[in-house]
């Protein structure tokens, strides 16, 4: 049966879902505020759901409905868009445009090569990259908003997505290059537990608390910081030690003193980064480029 809608409708309603109201959806689309609550009013008709509420004033809101079309809405766009990019291409090309989400802590590591290295091997590929915080990532991932997503292997707990390793690491403590356990090759919680520890503040390492409590061992927090370069500075300067996660390229900090990196000799858990889609997605061509150029990083 041949569907009763168009892919301009589900335009419209992506537009307005994704700016809030009808007339900033229009001006999105370039299409009259008429013109775009009549298609979508014949949207929901044809489909037999209401997917807004016209709040006056208040802009639109989506339903429960409107919710659960809006995620099949962007792949159907998607598709509909690779299919034109791929009666277009020549040679086989990889284009149109392609939306990856990265968890903040891993775009240091990430960003760069898939600006520089990946986009470089597809010059027709508009590759747009967004930062956040790892559950905006992951929505974002889940709600069509970016095909793919940089995240934690455990970021998505509870939620199906498909994912190829990009990165392992397990944590590390780092101390002042003068510190009296410097020179050593490794490093128990129990001998620094004691002294002040400086927290890197985001989910991905705040997991250092945790690794010393089950080690029967109190954390001695003196500063949280958002920022790395902050921790590590602090670090630099023997205010503290601090338990990281990713290994940074270089051993200096942002003000230019030395510090040094420990393994830890109890056991950790191995963190994996990845690049994660939704399980039951359908990968356009320019998805399978990104995680195919993963799988060799």
């Amino acid at each position: 049966m041949s569907p009763r809608f168009s892919l301009r409708q589900l335009e419209f309603f992506v537009a307005v879902a994704d700016a809030g109201s009808v007339s900033a959806g229009a001006e999105r689309c370039g299409a009259s505020q008429a013109g775009v609550s009549l298609a979508i009013k014949d949207l929901e008709r044809h489909l037999g759901v209401q997917l807004l509420v016209r709040r006056r004033a208040k802009g639109a809101a989506l339903t429960e409905a409107g919710n659960r079309v809006l995620v099949d809405a962007r792949r159907l766009l998607e598709g509909a868009t690779e299919l034109q990019d791929l009666a277009s291409a020549q040679d086989n090309r990889v284009s149109g445009t392609l939306s990856v989400g990265c968890y903040v802590t891993l775009a240091p590591f990430l960003i760069p090569p898939v600006l520089d290295d990946f986009a470089s091997r597809h010059p027709d590929l508009d590759v747009r990259v967004v930062e956040g915080a790892a559950d905006e990532v992951r929505e974002a991932v889940l709600d069509g908003r970016c095909e793919l997503g940089f995240l934690y292997d455990n970021d998505g707990a509870g939620v199906a997505l498909s994912s190829v390793t990009v990165r392992t690491s397990r944590p590390y403590v780092i101390l002042a290059a003068d510190h009296p356990l410097a020179g050593r090759k490794a490093i128990s919680l129990a001998e620094i537990a004691g002294e002040p520890l400086i927290m890197f503040d985001v989910p991905s390492a705040r997991n250092a608390a945790q690794m010393l409590a089950e080690a029967g061992l109190t954390p001695n927090l003196r500063h949280l910081s958002s920022n790395i370069e902050v921790v590590r500075c602090l670090v630099a300067r023997g205010v503290g030690y601090s338990i990281l996660v990713q290994q940074w390229p270089t051993d200096v900090s942002f003000e230019g003193r030395p510090v040094v990196s420990l393994p830890i000799l109890d056991p950790t858990r191995e963190r994996r980064a990845v690049l994660a889609w939704p399980e039951k997605a359908r990968l356009t061509r320019r998805a399978r480029a990104l995680v195919e150029f993963c799988r060799t990083l």
